[in-house]
């Protein structure tokens, strides 16, 4: 819209210039005509009313004191040459005639004699000024050639322009009023158009796989914005079919894996019970003397093994069972030093920037992911001299960071991107389930987990939440 406007006005602009120029070409050339009729008609009844003999010769006398009249009477200046180009006699002064020519050109002579009426125009410029000079022949009573007239006019252009100049200056105003309106016109029509479109956009923006997403509802929408309305909605429902099915999926998967290693895990212990139990009917003797010792001995066995089962069973329980989030107003520093408080560990060390740093958590999950961080840490001392476990709490921006540092053997670059996976292990005993656990718990309340090692040198895991 706003282009066609352009293009109107510039069109209707240029052929406003050209309309006016051919009405002042025109103009001129019909008022060249009038003015040519009037001095023919006034050198006509001069020649019928003269006593000399109508000739080229007399052309001089006849007109010695008529031209001068015919002139002032038509308010133009004219010449009279005879049929060879020669000046024969000029209407303007004596301090006017340095400025006319005293013979014509051969080609003015040629053009006049072989246009068909006898008359030939020619365009000058003198000055910055156009202006055209005139030549036709003039007749004697017998229509017969004796001389040539010559009249020059002097095209005044200045009220036309002037009023050209006014005229583009209403119509530009005209066009700038009718750009603002279509640029107002086309914004408001566009966000009209473009209303559903936009919608559409946001809700494909919003679409996430991982949560419920809602349809695209739209009143009064053309045709085919209605049917991308449909193709949207339908994707919608088959994406919440698949969602569904693959939740349902993983979630099978999930406990098929968890139910093999519950069983490979329990299988662990029930072997050597089994084994124990056979020795011990197989070689028990209720008359040996030590049998009460075997019998003690015996169940010592059992009850070790029994409490590696209880063992893997809480351990299962705890990661499948993560109690729903409780945001309580917490002072990190003081709940971190508590955790700490179970450990009798002496190379536990315990450091803070600050005494009280708030932060929205849940205290007893708060207190698991220390405890976990830190018994790692503990069990990372095998055959460390001088071991050394470090955990701080300070302030990070927005944050509240929580670090356990250890010098213990560290974490293998091959294990460093399945550290966080359940069932991944570098212990001989355990099921892996404790950072998974810790991984989860801290990523529930929008925070994140991270570590630094180096083997043979120690690890630093880092824990950051969002502070109140």
């Amino acid at each position: 819209m706003i282009l066609l406007v352009v293009i109107a006005s510039v069109l209707i602009a240029g052929v406003t210039i050209y309309q006016y120029r051919e009405q002042s070409r025109d103009y001129h050339e019909n008022r060249l005509e009038r003015k040519e009729d009037q001095i023919v008609q006034s050198i006509n009844y001069t020649l019928k009313a003269t006593t000399y003999p109508v000739d080229t010769e007399n052309l001089q006398h006849i007109f010695r004191t008529e031209i001068y009249k015919i002139a002032d009477v038509q308010n133009v200046k004219f010449n009279i040459y005879d049929l060879e180009g020669n000046l024969i006699k000029s209407s303007k002064r004596t301090f006017e005639l340095d400025s006319i020519s005293n013979c014509l050109d051969a080609e003015v002579l040629n053009q006049l004699r072989d246009t068909p009426d006898k008359r030939y125009v020619e365009e000058k410029s003198t000055a910055g000024d156009n202006y055209q000079a005139s030549y036709i022949y003039i007749l004697d009573l017998k229509f017969k050639p004796i001389g040539i007239m010559n009249l020059s006019y002097y095209e005044d252009n200045s009220f036309n322009n002037m009023e050209l100049r006014e005229f583009l200056m209403r119509l530009g105003g005209v066009y700038v009023l009718m750009l603002l309106a279509a640029i107002i016109l086309a914004y408001f029509i566009t966000k009209y158009i473009t209303r559903s479109l936009q919608t559409i956009s946001d809700k494909l923006t919003e679409t996430d796989l991982t949560k419920r997403n809602e349809k695209i509802y739209i009143e009064d929408s053309t045709e085919e914005i209605s049917s991308l309305i449909d193709s949207y909605n339908d994707m919608i429902d088959e994406l919440e079919q698949s969602a569904a099915k693959l939740a349902r999926s993983e979630r099978e998967q999930a406990w098929r894996e968890m139910a093999k290693q519950v069983a490979h895990e329990i299988k662990n212990p029930l072997t050597p019970m089994r084994l124990s139990v056979q020795s011990f009917v197989r070689k028990f003797n209720p008359d040996d003397p030590k049998a009460e010792d075997k019998v003690k001995e015996f169940s010592k066995t059992l009850v070790q093994q029994i409490d590696t089962m209880s063992n893997i069973a809480s351990a299962f329980s705890n990661f499948a069972d993560m109690p729903a989030q409780q945001k309580e107003t917490l002072n990190v520093v003081k709940v971190v030093k508590l955790a700490l408080d179970i450990f009798h560990e002496p190379y536990i060390h315990f450091i803070a920037d600050e005494e009280e740093i708030v932060a929205k958590l849940d205290r007893t999950q708060l207190i698991r992911v220390v405890t976990n961080l830190v018994k790692n840490a503990i069990q990372a001392m095998v055959d460390v001299e001088n071991p050394r476990i470090l955990v701080t709490v300070a302030s990070a921006g927005d944050e509240v960071k929580i670090s356990v540092a250890d010098n213990g053997i560290g974490i293998a670059d091959e294990f460093t991107e399945k550290i966080f996976e359940p069932k991944f292990t570098t212990k001989s005993s355990g099921m892996g389930l404790g950072l998974g656990m810790v991984r989860n718990i801290v990523e529930n309340y929008g925070g994140s987990i991270s570590f630094i090692s180096q083997e043979g040198k120690g690890t630093v895991f880092t824990v950051k939440f969002p502070r109140a």
